[in-house]
């Protein structure tokens, strides 16, 4: 009898714990703002210019989730967050969603009480040199001095690369990607390695881009994405569905230029996604438009990566794995039906 007291106590405490972590979707109703965790500044994913207005893929689905949730998606308080600092800032409460170039790990998701809620950017780690060196392979990098951030996935990556192919290395870390970037710049170190995106977006900051290279190896896995805290399914599927409906749209055709013509003309498909026949936003506890806000006001999913990160921007990346399913890539939505 005292085993199943103590074992129906240690439930009861589970299930309030539970219920007093959830509630983001009211609290943030209630705010009338969402509170976004994103970089310190990263060229295409997260950044802010001079008059104060951030931008990127990240920004975006900061953006998507507060067009779902509050109707409109300029009403964000940004939180500018360093990677050691980012899971703490979330796991306390201080944002409601990370979105900030984040790899959605087994540990990370098992063991800091958080989700990840999709992915928004499949990316992977490589390195880039200085052209002066003449190197054309990670494999020619035995004993190099390599920049890396601290508090990111490239650590482990790295080592595990080197070690693997029997070469030595000297870590130079930093806190930031500004700082990593100096670093390099400055001759601190012979490589800098991150995930390729990053090479891409510190590759334009520095003051002769050209003079940089980006090696053809990439060494890991990185699936970027939005992470919120475990406890709270209402939340997370909320953060989860309004990057899913960015990709389903551009799936479906449907655009920000467009949409509010298929209201009135769209295939049962795309009037299901902009809300004119289902109620895939009741049951969220959002409005009927929810993904007609997302659509018209941020963009889908191909919108947002061009002018971001694709041929039409500064980083001019190709969208690789990030093309839809469809056109040779590996993103991919489930239905919202």
């Amino acid at each position: 009898m005292k085993k199943l007291a103590s074992i129906l106590t240690a439930t009861l405490a589970l299930g309030v714990t539970a219920t007093a972590s959830a509630g983001t979707l009211e609290d943030v109703k209630k705010r009338g703002t969402l509170s976004c965790g994103v970089s310190t500044g990263l060229a295409g994913f997260s950044q802010k210019d001079e008059k104060g207005n951030w931008s990127g893929m990240d920004v975006d689905v900061c953006r998507a989730v507060a067009a779902a949730v509050l109707g409109d998606a300029s009403k964000i308080s940004y939180k500018p967050l360093t990677a050691k600092e980012r899971f703490t800032a979330l796991q306390s409460g201080e944002v409601d969603v990370l979105s900030r170039n984040t790899t959605w790990t087994h540990t990370r998701d098992t063991s800091l009480g958080l989700n990840f809620a999709g992915v928004n950017y499949y990316d992977g780690q490589g390195f880039m040199v200085s052209k002066e060196l003449g190197v054309k392979s990670a494999l020619e990098l035995d004993g190099a001095a390599v920049c890396i951030q601290a508090g990111t996935t490239t650590e482990l990556n790295l080592a595990d690369y080197f070690r693997a192919n029997n070469m030595k290395y000297t870590a130079v870390t930093f806190d930031t990607s500004d700082q990593t970037r100096a670093g390099f710049e400055s001759g601190r170190c012979d490589v800098l390695t991150s995930d390729q995106s990053q090479l891409y977006a510190i590759r334009i900051g520095l003051k002769k881009p050209s003079a940089a290279v980006v090696l053809p190896e990439v060494i890991s896995k990185e699936p970027l994405g939005p992470v919120v805290r475990q406890g709270d399914d209402a939340w997370f599927n909320v953060v989860k569905w309004s990057l899913a409906a960015m990709v389903e749209a551009e799936y479906l055709g449907v655009t920000s230029a467009n949409a509010a013509t298929l209201l009135k003309s769209g295939s049962p498909e795309q009037q299901r996604l902009l809300g004119v026949t289902g109620d895939s936003g009741e049951k969220m506890g959002l409005s009927k438009d929810w993904a007609k806000n997302i659509v018209m006001q941020v963009g889908n999913y191909g919108e947002v990566f061009e002018r971001n990160v694709g041929m039409s921007s500064p980083l001019q990346i190709a969208r690789g794995l990030n093309a839809q399913w469809n056109k040779g890539g590996i993103l991919y939505s489930n239905p919202i039906r």
